[in-house]
């Protein structure tokens, strides 16, 4: 792998991951009803920093691969999706909306490990973490949804 591949991979995932801080979650996340099973907030932060360095490495190790076309359009598209489901949930408080990102960030998020993974066996498995947090998510604004009905 190239480590200025990687460095570049990282930093378009830490761009993404920017809009964390320009739309924290804030009082009106904070009043929302939640689900018990909501991962504490400390959770976060440590798990989209382990997923953005997972990701990163595996935009990585096929970037030089040879074939790369198909699978690095997805990664980008996968970034793109992933940068905007913040702006929506948490900036405009579009619960819905959010959610239809969401379900398209984990269909591009599924496609793209499954093309990572015809080029590198370990670039598609760095991406399954990805895809369960991507589901949790779901599910997780889908029950934000249910539960406050009077916010939707």
């Amino acid at each position: 792998m190239i480590w200025v591949t990687f460095v570049i991979f990282l930093l378009a995932c830490f761009g993404a991951g920017a809009t964390g801080g320009l739309f924290p979650p804030g009082d009106w996340y904070r009043g929302l009803n939640k689900p018990s099973w909501t991962p504490p907030d400390w959770l976060f932060p440590v798990a989209w920093t382990t997923l953005y360095i997972c990701m990163a490495a595996a935009g990585a190790r096929v970037a030089v691969l040879p074939g790369n076309g198909i699978a690095l359009a997805l990664w980008a598209l996968q970034i793109a999706l992933n940068a905007l489901w913040t702006p929506v949930f948490f900036g405009l408080n579009r619960m819905r909306l959010g959610l239809v990102v969401l379900g398209l960030l984990w269909v591009s998020v599924a496609a793209c490990m499954v093309a990572l993974w015809q080029l590198d066996t370990i670039a598609g498995l760095l991406f399954v973490p990805y895809l369960v947090w991507v589901s949790v998510a779901g599910a997780l604004n889908l029950a934000v949804i249910r539960l406050n009905p009077q916010e939707s």
